[in-house]
């Protein structure tokens, strides 16, 4: 497996834990609206503290370029194309994925653009290294 298919994993798995940060932020703050809400029909939006609003919506925002960033690593595998460079695009991606989080959450304004910029830059390394 190349360095690029494993970090890929790593972002699987950071999703799974950003789809799972609202609901459990909300529930240690006193929340039960999430519980509430996944056992019923689902039909109306709801309202959670605004931490796990922002965890919600960064997890929303991860989804957007996940799918691109997967897309762009598995094709880099098939055509065997693995270098330094998208390998460095790759771990920049999780890296700034990761930091994405506590920004989103804290609500640092800028910041998170910033950190949102550097995971393009992370793909947009893959990408270059898939075309050249």
């Amino acid at each position: 497996m190349t360095q690029e298919l494993t970090v890929l994993v790593y972002a699987a798995v950071l999703g799974l834990v950003m789809v799972l940060l609202p609901p459990v932020v909300d529930g240690a703050t006193g929340g039960r609206r999430y519980f509430n809400w996944n056992a019923g029909t689902r039909d109306t939006p709801f309202e959670v503290n605004p931490t796990a609003e922002r965890l919600r919506r960064a997890f929303s925002n991860f989804m957007e370029t996940f799918v691109f960033f997967a897309v762009i690593v598995i094709a880099l595998a098939f055509a065997d194309k693995s270098s330094a460079h998208s390998v460095n695009g790759a771990w920049l991606y999780l890296g700034a994925r990761i930091l994405y989080v506590p920004c989103y959450a804290f609500g640092i304004k800028y910041v998170r653009s910033a950190v949102w910029a550097v995971s393009l830059a992370g793909i947009l390394m893959c990408l270059y290294t898939l075309l050249t």
